[in-house]
């Protein structure tokens, strides 16, 4: 009856966990909730009274507003070094989530391999799979120069999160520059995420923008949503090469027609004030990151290593079961919300994520020391977790 895309797509693990828990506050539950993508930022109402609201109820430019674009460009010039023509290099959709799929249809053809980088943001995958490629992931334990060793003849993209969603990592000016290298020799296309490039203090952050500024097989994606607190605005953008831009615009224009031109206007009048405001929130949670990353090693809890984002891998290995069982678990019975690992890659699955940004550091702490003791528990299975759901009136869906 449905098509064999639809019914080989995985449901996002973080959507269906976010989803319990929605319904579990709906019947006033209290949920500790470490399974949410995004930090929780204070941003004050701008006036909407100055822009001209007429344009806002009507289509603009497919590629993105051109005042919005050349406040983007200059960002990036100004804080990267790149050299990025606002006129050419860029276009904006609703969300990064949209170009990224838009990016595999623009450049794949059906058996063409992606190959993504363990732990990877769960949308990867299934968006490579909706766009007929074959999907190979590289272990997240393989150094930078073992890399080049996965891509084949028939590889045509390799993704990477910079800085990584769900364990931090930051890829540095070197390690881009191997890639980048191993890719234009094998003529493959370096798509890199940086939705979290702010997330990181020491200016330590290279986009790959910098690498090479003619972005020859380099494309990088990036959102308001979470450098700036935004997601539900659903403001995207990619930067590629004038022949890159071109193709994925005429897609943009089937699938999306444009980014919602009111937000376009808002963010074009108001981005350097909104900068100003979220950066400093953006230092506050890196360094409460860090200082969650003190308790984790203080309970000797395993992680995989990285120092950005608002998200820890956190090991569960010795737990008797899967992360999914224990996720959900975790969930039902003592009212703490993570998202298992499989969602993040093959070699993943004795992980779970937790995202500190929407929490109180009391909280997060309380849920770790859950966390450690709820590994080293026997008895817990699909069985005992069914019930549970059963007795919430919630559907146990198989991972």
């Amino acid at each position: 009856m449905f098509s064999q895309k639809a019914n080989n797509i995985k449901e996002a693990l973080s959507i269906y966990i976010n989803q319990i828990v929605y319904d579990l506050k709906r019947k006033g539950r209290e949920i500790t909730t470490l399974s949410l993508g995004e930090a929780f930022f204070h941003i004050p109402l701008f006036s909407f009274e100055d822009l001209d609201y007429t344009k806002g109820y009507h289509y603009s430019d497919s590629q993105g507003i051109p005042e919005l674009r050349m406040k983007i460009a200059n960002y990036y010039n100004s804080k990267y070094g790149s050299k990025i023509d606002y006129k050419s290099n860029i276009l904006i959709s609703a969300g990064s989530k949209i170009t990224i799929f838009e990016i595999f249809q623009a450049l794949i053809n059906p058996g063409e391999k992606i190959l993504i980088h363990e732990p990877a943001w769960l949308s990867y995958e299934e968006q490579a799979k909706l766009v007929g490629a074959e999907v190979q992931f590289i272990p997240y334990y393989y150094e930078i120069n073992e890399i080049e060793k996965c891509i084949k003849k028939d590889t045509k993209i390799l993704v990477i999160n910079n800085p990584n969603n769900p364990a931090g990592k930051i890829y540095t000016k070197k390690e881009l520059k191997v890639l980048s290298s191993a890719c234009k020799n094998n003529g493959v296309y370096l798509l890199v995420d940086e939705a979290y490039s702010d997330f990181v203090l020491d200016n330590s952050f290279t986009s790959i923008t910098s690498i090479d500024k003619d972005l020859n097989y380099l494309i990088a994606v990036n959102s308001l949503s979470k450098n700036m607190g935004m997601s539900g605005w659903r403001i995207g953008y990619v930067i590629a090469n004038e022949q890159t831009i071109i193709q994925v615009l005429k897609l943009n224009q089937h699938l999306i027609t444009c980014a919602p031109t009111i937000l376009q206007l808002y963010m074009a009048k108001y981005f350097d004030e909104i900068i100003k405001v979220t950066i400093p929130q953006v230092k506050e949670v890196v360094e409460k990151r860090n200082r969650i990353l003190e308790v984790i090693k203080d309970l000797k809890l395993s992680y995989i290593p990285g120092g950005a984002t608002f998200y820890f891998m956190i090991s569960i290995n010795g737990f008797r079961g899967d992360g999914y069982n224990f996720a959900l678990y975790l969930l039902l019975k003592h009212h703490i919300a993570v998202v298992p690992g499989s969602a993040y890659g093959e070699k993943t699955n004795e992980f779970i994520r937790i995202g500190i940004g929407t929490e109180s550091e009391e909280k997060i702490i309380e849920a770790l020391k859950v966390i450690k003791d709820l590994i080293n528990t026997k008895g817990i299975n699909t069985d005992k977790v069914k019930k549970l759901m059963s007795l919430e009136g919630l559907n146990y869906n198989e991972n």
